[in-house]
């Protein structure tokens, strides 16, 4: 009995044996293919770094661009708020030179064919229904602004 032990003993170490041979086989498959991954994940890494440097720098451009535009810009915009003003003044003066010269060619007419500031305004207002009017009103403006000119050439002055 001894014997039959013995072999039972040295039959079960030997199937053991084979059981972690298997096992190695198996681990040694893993570690291959972990191996040849890591491989693989370290060049996806390198494209992701240097794709994150390529980034960076472009980042780092935009910046720039943006500052330049936005200084660019400010100036542009300081530049058209004085244009705007100026714009305006000049608006309100020539409004005020046609008033003057409005008044000029008031005063300029005969007093039989003197209009009063009312019908003026309602001639500039509907320009289609008084065209008579508004011709001969034509020529009184161009005759007054000549006496204007006239006055300003001879005393240096002007109303």
């Amino acid at each position: 009995m001894n014997h039959s032990l013995g072999i039972a003993i040295e039959s079960l170490v030997a199937i053991l044996l084979l059981i972690t041979i298997g096992y190695c086989m198996l681990l040694n498959t893993r570690l291959k293919r972990l191996k040849a991954d890591e491989h693989s994940l370290k060049a996806v890494i390198a494209e992701l770094i240097t794709a994150t440097e390529i980034a960076e720098r472009a980042i780092g451009g935009l910046k720039l661009t943006v500052r330049d535009v936005n200084e660019n810009l400010g100036t542009q915009i300081a530049s058209a708020t004085q244009l705007d003003e100026s714009l305006r003044r000049q608006v309100v003066e020539g409004e005020n030179v046609v008033r003057r010269l409005s008044k000029i060619a008031i005063a300029a007419r005969p007093n039989g064919a003197a209009e009063k500031p009312a019908e003026v305004s309602a001639e500039r207002a509907s320009p289609a229904v008084a065209a008579p009017a508004s011709f001969s009103s034509a020529k009184a403006v161009a005759a007054a602004a000549h006496a204007f000119s006239e006055r300003r050439r001879s005393s240096g002055l002007a109303a």
